[in-house]
């Protein structure tokens, strides 16, 4: 029973996908769409903080190289927001040198997914993710 109250069943989460690519957009929206996930999408900073004006996701993933404003300056600025403080924010990012997970860990990530994703593990790492928030 312990597990049952401590899982999130794919088909209620929400996860809210940052990333200005489009193309990386679609394939990750089809990922997660194919495991039942509902995905909310933005291009950017300002459209993200639209996104979730007056609702919560249960996931966020974090596109780092953005043009307006970078990965780790957004995941910093919601995370002091009361109602996304216990969200986790996981970073997916083709930023894989010595020093760009910590710095990811640092700016309040929560994880780290390197890109080129992995279509086969996206969704067992998603789930993963999801499992340690309902802890």
């Amino acid at each position: 029973m312990n597990a049952v109250l401590n899982s999130t069943p794919a088909g209620s989460a929400i996860i809210l996908y940052i990333e200005d690519n489009t193309d990386n957009r679609l394939l990750v929206k089809r990922i997660l769409t194919a495991e039942g996930y509902t995905v909310w999408e933005a291009a950017n900073a300002s459209e993200a903080v639209d996104v979730i004006a007056g609702r919560t996701p249960d996931l966020i993933l974090m596109d780092i190289n953005m043009p307006d404003v970078d990965g780790y300056t957004l995941t910093s600025r919601l995370k002091v927001q009361p109602a996304l403080r216990h969200t986790p924010i996981i970073a997916l990012t083709a930023n894989v040198m010595k020093g760009d997970r910590e710095r990811s860990l640092q700016a309040g990530c929560d994880g780290y997914i390197q890109k080129p994703i992995d279509v086969d593990s996206l969704p067992r790492q998603i789930a993963r993710f999801l499992a340690q928030k309902n802890r």
